[in-house]
Formats: structure tokens, sequence, C-alpha cells
């Protein structure tokens, strides 16, 4: 039997929902899972727009982002995970441009001297939906008509039948506020920085937090049955190219062999150097 964790983060949830395995690998086992380039891309944005709504409104400006970015800079080349990407100084100037274009894209959607910033990297651990949750809010903003919780992604906004779902994350971050504060916040976005540049929003009312939180509690639940059961499922798919376990899961390497053989497996995803099929 595994032992159940103590608290549920939106990116555990997803894990799980893309892979019971894959979550098992990495949350029981402990295995490593290092994060690809462009979710390094994504922390170093994250870092800079951080110490940018820190600051006083009347200083949020590019220039004063592009001299935070510099001071930034050498926390990143001294992580251990961006070292390991070995990354030759054409790709690292590749690794800042993709950096510094998505910071750069926050000033294409708003400006960020006119916000009220409450909070940034606001940590929450509560009960939500029945399910023990933890998470981390890129922004809190107060606003005319209330407090509106915003979150950054450096990618680009998903297709538009995919976009509930990704706003489930911070529906359930205005619960998580709305848990420990008693202040339900008036509504929740997702500010997406990447080539395709957007602002997603939903109001926050009854209906889209029971949505959200019960998705939240059905995942849980799917959780707590196979921990007690011991037996975590593999989900096969072409997302195992990107997996770090697939040379240790016979489903997962048979998927991307196979989608190898008919060309479906794209050149860059991990798997190919995992499985040895570099050139395949």
């Amino acid at each position: 039997m595994a032992d159940l964790p103590r608290f549920f983060s939106p990116s555990a949830a997803g894990t799980y929902r893309q892979c019971a395995l894959r979550w098992k690998y990495r949350y029981v086992d402990k295995l490593p899972d290092p994060p690809g380039e462009a979710a390094l891309v994504g922390t170093f944005v994250h870092r800079v727009l951080e110490l940018v709504c820190e600051g006083p409104a009347a200083e949020r400006t590019p220039d004063r982002a592009r001299d935070l970015a510099a001071r930034a800079w050498p926390e990143t080349t001294a992580n251990p995970e961006f070292r390991d990407l070995g990354l030759d100084e054409a790709a690292e100037r590749q690794f800042r441009w993709k950096a510094w274009t998505a910071i750069e894209a926050l000033w294409g959607l708003e400006d960020p001297a006119g916000v009220d910033v409450r909070a940034t990297e606001q940590r929450v651990a509560t009960e939500v939906g029945g399910v023990p949750f933890r998470g981390v809010i890129d922004r809190l903003d107060d606003t005319d008509d209330g407090l509106v919780v915003t979150d950054y992604k450096s990618g680009n906004p998903p297709r538009h039948d995919r976009r509930n779902a990704a706003l489930d994350q911070v529906l359930l971050y205005a619960a998580a506020v709305e848990a420990t504060s008693g202040e339900r916040p008036v509504s929740a976005r997702l500010i997406f920085l990447g080539g395709t540049q957007d602002i997603v929003q939903v109001p926050v009312d009854d209906e889209q937090l029971a949505s959200a939180t019960s998705g939240l509690a059905t995942t849980w639940a799917a959780l707590e049955r196979d921990c007690s059961r011991d037996e975590f499922a593999p989900n096969a798919g072409p997302l195992c190219g990107w997996c770090p376990y697939v040379d240790r899961c016979e489903t997962g390497s048979t998927e991307v062999r196979q989608r190898a053989a008919a060309g479906r497996l794209r050149d860059d995803a991990p798997a190919r150097r995992l499985l040895d099929l570099v050139g395949t």
C-alpha cells in the first residue's frame, strides 16, 4: 500500500491525470523528474516578473525588467538543472531570447504599473473540496471590483476546448484563498506569454468553483484507490516521448518505439536519447 501525499498540488494532480504510473515514480518512488528547457525558461520568466511586481508601480517598466533579468540570470546558471541541459553558447543565447520575449510580452497585454499588486508568490495550504491542497499563486491583484488571482504561463494558450481545464488551476487557487482568508476573489486569470499572447479570464462564482473543486475531489478519490491497491496504471500516448521514466516503463517504451517507427515521434523528444533511438 502506497502512502497518500500530505498535500495535493495542481502540478501533482495534473501529473496523476496524465499518467498514474508517472505520478507514482515521481511522488512515491521519489525518482528525479528534471525539468526540460521550456520549464526552466518558465521558471526564469516567473522569477523576473516576481521581482518586477514586487517593486514600486512606477518602476515596473521593460527597462527595469531587463535590469532585473540580468541580476536574476546568475541564479539560473548556478542551477544544476540548468547546467544539466548542456547548452552551448548559441543555445544559451536562444534560451535567454525565449525568456526575454515572454517577459516583454507582459507589457503588450497589460500595464504592470497600473496593477495594484497585493502579493506575489503567495503560498496557500488548506483543504479544498475535501482535498488537502497546496500551491503557489503568482500574483494577487486588488481591483475596483475585488481580488483577482493571476497566474503566468510562458507557453501558448490552450485550444478553446481545453481552456476550462486550464482555468481549473486558478479557480482552485481562488478556492484556497477563500478558505484561508474568507475573501472570495472576483475572478481568476491566466496570462499566456508565449508566441501567442493572451489573457484568459473566468469569474469566480459558485458554479465555477464547484466544477473545479469537484474535479480535484474526483482525481483525489482515484488516487486514494490506487494508493490503497498499490496499483498505478500507465497511460500511453504522445507524452510518453517526454516522460523521464520511459526507459523503465514497458508500456511507455513500446509506445515510443512504435511512434518512432511510424515517424510520429518528434525529433526533440527526450525519449529518443533515453531509449537510444537518436537518428531513427
